[in-house]
């Protein structure tokens, strides 16, 4: 029972947050997208599935945010945006709109029980608009306006993306990425 069916497990929980939310997926699902042995989930996490859930959102958050960091490295401040933007698309065009964000689905579902899940949400979507905001402090935008832009990103975006999912179509989006990035680019011409 090593670490890779743990990071197996995290990864498949997060995998299925996205489409079918926290109260939806339960371990027997966890295991069985994973291929993990049945007793490794207990093992990994016994403290239930509000720590696997933990781990899940802190994995998508971080896994997102790589993808964010490496796309924002000395671009235009438009770019920032599409960094952000570019994973979603793919995502929902690939599950046919069936997907969304893991940590969405983990915090508006998490409970007063499990006030662990709630501060893991807050901590990725922090970092996600920490790293847009210092992208888009590179690209010449001023800190204050960049912090506010790069929080108006991230919940653009997570509000696009469920407009998305109920229309089927990814004309939502495109529509917010438009607007996000005429937004940025002004930003770093009235800088």
């Amino acid at each position: 029972m090593g670490t890779d069916s743990r990071e197996r497990m995290v990864r498949s929980a997060a995998y299925l947050f996205r489409e079918r939310g926290y109260s939806g997926t339960g371990f027997r699902d966890v295991i069985a997208h994973s291929g993990a042995p049945r007793g490794s989930i207990y093992h990994h996490f016994p403290e239930g599935k509000a720590q696997l859930a933990e781990e899940a959102v802190r994995y998508a958050g971080e896994f997102l945010n790589a993808g964010i960091l490496a796309a924002t490295e000395g671009g235009d401040a438009a770019s920032a945006v599409d960094a952000f933007t570019g994973w979603w698309r793919q995502v929902l065009i690939k599950s046919e709109f069936r997907a969304g964000c893991p940590v969405v689905a983990v915090t508006v579902e998490s409970h007063d029980d499990a006030p662990q899940l709630a501060a893991a949400a807050a901590a990725a979507f922090d970092r996600w608009q920490d790293t847009l905001a210092t992208g888009l402090g590179n690209a010449g935008v001023p800190d204050d306006r960049a912090a506010r832009l790069a929080r108006l990103i991230v919940a653009a975006v997570e509000g696009a993306t469920i407009l998305c999912r109920a229309h089927r179509d990814v004309a939502p989006l495109e529509d917010v990425v438009t607007e996000l990035k005429a937004m940025t680019r002004e930003a770093v011409k009235d800088a």
